[in-house]
Parts: structure tokens; C-alpha cells; sequence
């Protein structure tokens, strides 16, 4: 069974007043976690539905949902709110989902998904909880990443590789009853389900979960990310690299001490530039890099307080064996997802215990892990989004008015789009097309500039071979001179 709901069975009894999740003004106590968790798996277990989609606001609701659904041996499969409309239905259709949680704030995002809506209640009524091993044993999650194509495969996971990734990053981490948390990453990541629910019902630590700070940072506004973590007195939390970003830049605009409780903030989801990791040290910032994928349920390995090496991603965590073949970095672990489904919804299963990551890493002299890159070309924004670039490349030369798309990423954070019009194209009416072209990608997706590059330039520059073959390093540095000349002009 799941080794989080034993622990909060426990801590219901042993500490039933002790806060267990606050968000905003709102706090539960272990007693009515428990409580309000039994609730509705009795509520789940009565609806006849298997697959449950969560789209719930970040807060309380989405905390009492996950574990609701876990105790009643259901299938949860997060619906991130910042996936597109198109990719949303996608998820649906494809994990076979009937009934979805919602929360007051989602209902209209809800509506128009075809499914048998649950209001998550907080203040609802409570029943008696027990850990019931057989049901949590079955429970499993189906996690669909941030979208490196149009249509993500859905990775299945099931109570042993939840169990198996939380402990063992329990024990990397020390997370203790001492500990308090601060959550700000979307709970639809599964990153966030592991450190921010289950990692502290392990502990035993509560967590402060800050809904409204991640997006203000990403757009230049740290302070209500600075002002959380103190008002909170955290002493552990999860930051994508963007967000650590917006946090060091804050902190040295504004002369605040880095918050003195922090002990362990770990970074992950995209790779961590290493001078940024040096300024936030340099403010007192305990921040420790990590790597991860949800194939191998989400953390990999991560630098500890015990054993930091910069400019890598630490050692594997307790329970995680890592090895290099041909430079690829594979995994071996009961982390290892049980596979993906299939788009005809069949169940596609993985090598048991074993997952080839795709990503290139060598070792550093004392054992940590260093990654290279990507043996594909995947796009990771600073704020842990995937992006396929052959997916927004296919969205706009379905327009008729594009011959040629090429999107990069320039400087490991701005999006340029080169695109070559097709003959007899009218710039403003090119500019129009792309504008609803843009309209219908997830905002992470969406290009923040376009150079418009005629076909016969991209062929002269070698940016495209004769056949139309992309070369990605030379478009790359094409976009990052373009870009520059616009900056000096």
C-alpha cells in the first residue's frame, strides 16, 4: 500500500490537531485530512468511475483529491490548467477518463471536457479513515508531460513507484517533523505530487502551499515568492530554474537576506545554469540541483547537504541505480514507470525496472551525475516546460501562407520562430495568420519572436538542406544573431 497514507493514519491518531496543509487562510489538521480523505473515496468508490482527472485550483482541494483517490485504488490523471484546450481533450480521450474533480475556480475550465464533474468540498462532512492496503495497493496515476508533442503519451505509475520515489527522496533530502514546506509549483507536476504530498505526510512535516507567487515571478515580480518563504519560515522547497532566477534577482534588487530558515531548496525540471547556481549561494540561498523524469517517477538523483558537487545533479537518490551506456544515462529502480498508453489506449509496457532516458551524462571524479543534453532535440523553457519544436513547427506550416517553420531557443530562454512565407505572401496578413496560430499553443509553447527568413536565405545559409532537412545548430545561431541585431537596433 502506499506508504503516505499509512503515515497520515498514523499522524491522525498520534497528532490529530497538528496542521498538516495550509493554504492561504485555510488549514487542515492531520484529523481532518484523514477525515475529509475517507469522505470521498467513499464518494469515488459510489460513482462507478475508474479514471478520475483532477482540475483543481493549487491549493487544499487538489492535496484532499490526490490522496482521496489513492485511498479508494483509483487512477488519477492530472489536467494541467496551463495545457491547451486541444491538449486537455487529447488526455481525456486517451486515458479514458468519466469523472473529474474539480475545484469552484475550475468549473469553467471544467465544462467543456464532456465529463461527470466532483466538487472537491474542503469544509465538507468527514469519516472515518483506515488505511485500507488493498485498495491503495491498486491505486496508480497516469502522468502526461508538459507537452513534447501535441498529443503527450501518458506515463502509468502505480503505488510502487510513488512509494519507491518518496522515500527515497525523503532520505536524500532529511526531511523531518521539523521541516516546514513551501509549495509553489502546480500540483499537476508530478514533481510537486512527490515532494510537496508525499514526501512531508512521510516526514511528518507541514506544508504551506503559496498558490498565487509562481507566475508573478516568472514575469519579473519575486517579491510575493520572497515574502511567502518568510512569511512561512520555510525550510524546505521545490523552484524550477526560472523561478530561482526571479528569486536571486529579487533578493539582490531589493538587499534582502536569503530567508534564514531555508535548509533545502531543491532546483529541477530544466538544467541550472551554474553561475546563477553560484549567486544564489552567494545570498545564502541552500539550493541543490536535481534531475529527473516522470518515467522514472520524477527524481533521479539531486546534490545534498551532505554532498554537494557544483555544476552536477548529485548522486542518484537512496534506491536508484544509475549507469552510462554508449552515453546515455539509463536507469534502474522500482521508480521505473510501468509504460506508457498507447493512443489506441492499450497499455505499451517498459523493460521492468529499467528505463534508457535519452539524455547524455557522464560522472564527475566523486560519483555525481552531469548532463550533457539530449540525445533528441527537446526545447526545456526556465520554467521546466518541454517543447517539442518539430510539434509548433507543424502547427504553422499547416497555415498555407508558411513554406517553412523552424522554431529555437535562443540563449536557453527566448523562443525565436524562423519562418520562411510562402511566394505572394502579404506581411501583415502573415502577421495576422501567425497571431491564431500562436492563439491555439499553450502559452509556454508560443513563440516571443519571429524572424521572417525567405526560403531561399535559409537554403543559401544552409539553415535548411535542399530536401528541407532542419540544421538546428545553424538555425540556432541564425535566430541568436538576428535576435541580437534587433536588441542594437
Amino acid at each position: 500500500m502506499l506508504e503516505a497514507l499509512s503515515s497520515l493514519s498514523r499522524l491522525a491518531q498520534q497528532t490529530p490537531t497538528a496542521p498538516a496543509f495550509t493554504c492561504e487562510n485555510r488549514t487542515l489538521n492531520y484529523a481532518q485530512l484523514a477525515g475529509r480523505i475517507a469522505a470521498l473515496g467513499d464518494e469515488l468508490k459510489a460513482s462507478g468511475g475508474e479514471v478520475f482527472g483532477i482540475l483543481a485550483a493549487n491549493g487544499l482541494e487538489w492535496v484532499i483529491a490526490d490522496l482521496a483517490l489513492a485511498h479508494a485504488g483509483k487512477t488519477m490523471v492530472p489536467l494541467p490548467a496551463f495545457f491547451s484546450a486541444e491538449q486537455l481533450a487529447h488526455i481525456v480521450q486517451d486515458a479514458n477518463v468519466t469523472h473529474v474533480l474539480i475545484s469552484k475556480e475550475t468549473q469553467p475550465l471544467a465544462q467543456g471536457l464532456g465529463l461527470s464533474p466532483i466538487l472537491i468540498s474542503v469544509d465538507g462532512s468527514l469519516s472515518p479513515f483506515t488505511a485500507d492496503q488493498d485498495s491503495s495497493a491498486h491505486a496508480s496515476r497516469i502522468i502526461y508531460t508538459s507537452g513534447t508533442t501535441g498529443a503527450p503519451k501518458g506515463v502509468r505509475l502505480g503505488a510502487r513507484q510513488i512509494d519507491a520515489s518518496s522515500t527515497g527522496l525523503l532520505r536524500a533530502s532529511q526531511a523531518n517533523a521539523k521541516d516546514r514546506h513551501l509549495s509553489v509549483l502546480p500540483f499537476s507536476l508530478l514533481l510537486e505530487q512527490i515532494a510537496g504530498i508525499y514526501v512531508p505526510l512521510l516526514a511528518g512535516a507541514p506544508v504551506c502551499i503559496a498558490p498565487n507567487v509562481m507566475a508573478p515571478a516568472l514575469y519579473g515580480d519575486p517579491l510575493p515568492l520572497i515574502k511567502a518563504l518568510m512569511s512561512a519560515r520555510a525550510t524546505t522547497s521545490v523552484l524550477v530554474p526560472g523561478l530561482l532566477q526571479a528569486l536571486v534577482e529579487g533578493l539582490a534588487a531589493t538587499a534582502n537576506a536569503a530567508p534564514s530558515d531555508l535548509r533545502f531548496v531543491a532546483v529541477g525540471g530544466a538544467p541550472v545554469n551554474a553561475a546563477l547556481a553560484e549567486r544564489a549561494w552567494a545570498l545564502g540561498l541552500p539550493i541543490y540541483e536535481g534531475y529527473g523524469l516522470s518515467e522514472c517517477c520524477s527524481v533521479v538523483s539531486v546534490n545534498t547537504p551532505d554532498n554537494r558537487t557544483p555544476d552536477t545533479v548529485g548522486h542518484p537518490i537512496p534506491g536508484v541505480d544509475v549507469s552510462i551506456e554508449d552515453g546515455e544515462i539509463v536507469v534502474r529502480s522500482n521508480t521505473v514507470m510501468d509504460g506508457y498508453l498507447r493512443a489506441d489506449g492499450a497499455k505499451l509496457d517498459a523493460p521492468e525496472g529499467v528505463w534508457r532516458t535519452g539524455d547524455l551524462g557522464v560522472f564527475s571524479e566523486d560519483g555525481a551525475l552531469r548532463i550533457l543534453g539530449r540525445k533528441d532535440n527537446l526545447i526545456i523553457t526556465p520554467a521546466g516546460r518541454n517543447i517539442s519544436p518539430e510539434w509548433v513547427e507543424g502547427v504553422c506550416e499547416r497555415e498555407p501562407l508558411v513554406a517553412k517553420a523552424v522554431l529555437s531557443q535562443v540563449d536557453g530562454q527566448t523562443l525565436v520562430l524562423l519562418i520562411a512565407p510562402a511566394q505572394s505572401t502579404v506581411a501583415d496578413e502573415l502577421q495576422d495568420r501567425l497571431a491564431q496560430v500562436f492563439a491555439t499553443l499553450p502559452d509556454y509553447a508560443r513563440p516571443h519572436h519571429v524572424a521572417v527568413t525567405p526560403l531561399t536565405e535559409m537554403l543559401q545559409q544552409h539553415l535548411i538542406s535542399p530536401l528541407g532537412d532542419v540544421r538546428r545548430k545553424a538555425c540556432t545561431a541564425h535566430a541568436g544573431a538576428w535576435l541580437n541585431q534587433q536588441h542594437a537596433a
